[in-house]
C-alpha cells in the first residue's frame, strides 16, 4: 500500500510540512482539502454515496467528490484529478467559490482537520464512478436536498453538512426553496 502525503498548512492555509495521511487524521493536525460540488443544468447538486469500505464515513451521502491535494500538486489541479478517479468525470469546468475550517470526529478515532477548499461548476456529462469510492449517486434539486438534510441529517457526512450551509450563503441566488 502507498503512503498518501497530505499538506500540512497553518489558519491561512500557508504549507507547514507534510504527513502521511492517516497519521494526519489520526493526530488531527490541519492540513488542506478540497470538496467539489457540481450542479447539472437543472441546478440540480450531484450527491455520492461513499463506498461503505471508506476508512471513515462510509456509506454516507456527501458533495460530488473531495480529497486532498498531493505535496506540490495545485489544488484545483487535485480536483480535476480527484473527479476523475472518484466519478469519472473528466471535462467538468470548476472554480473555487470559497473555503472554510473545520474539524469533524469519527467514531473509529479519526479526526478531519481540514482547510477546505470549495469548488463548484456545471456538469451534464457521463458519470462513471469507481466502486471502490462510491456506492451510489444522483442528481437532487436543491429544495430537496435541503429537506433531506434537515430530516435526516444521519444520513450526510460532517463536512457536507458544514459547507451546504456555506454554499447557500455563497450563492443565495441559486433556487434553495424555503
Amino acid at each position: 500500500m502507498i503512503e498518501t502525503q497530505v499538506i500540512l498548512v497553518n489558519s491561512n492555509d500557508e504549507p507547514i510540512g507534510t504527513m502521511e495521511k492517516m497519521a494526519a487524521h489520526e493526530a488531527a493536525h490541519l492540513h488542506r482539502a478540497f470538496s467539489v460540488f457540481l450542479f447539472n443544468a437543472e441546478g440540480h447538486m450531484l450527491l455520492q454515496k461513499r463506498a461503505s469500505t471508506k476508512y471513515h464515513s462510509g456509506g454516507l451521502w456527501t458533495n460530488t467528490c473531495c480529497s486532498h491535494p498531493f505535496p506540490g500538486e495545485d489544488t484545483e489541479q487535485a480536483a480535476q484529478r480527484r473527479l476523475a478517479e472518484e466519478m469519472g468525470i473528466t471535462n467538468a469546468t470548476i472554480h473555487k467559490a470559497f473555503h472554510f475550517t473545520y474539524t469533524a470526529s469519527f467514531s473509529n478515532g479519526l479526526v478531519e482537520c481540514e482547510f477546505d477548499h470549495v469548488f463548484c461548476g456545471q456538469y451534464n456529462g457521463p458519470i462513471v464512478p469507481n466502486p471502490d469510492e462510491v456506492e451510489a449517486y444522483r442528481y437532487t434539486p436543491l429544495p430537496q436536498l435541503l429537506a433531506q438534510v434537515h430530516q435526516k441529517p444521519q444520513y450526510f457526512t460532517a463536512w457536507f453538512l458544514l459547507a451546504l450551509p456555506k454554499l447557500q450563503a455563497h450563492y443565495p441566488q441559486w433556487a434553495w426553496g424555503g
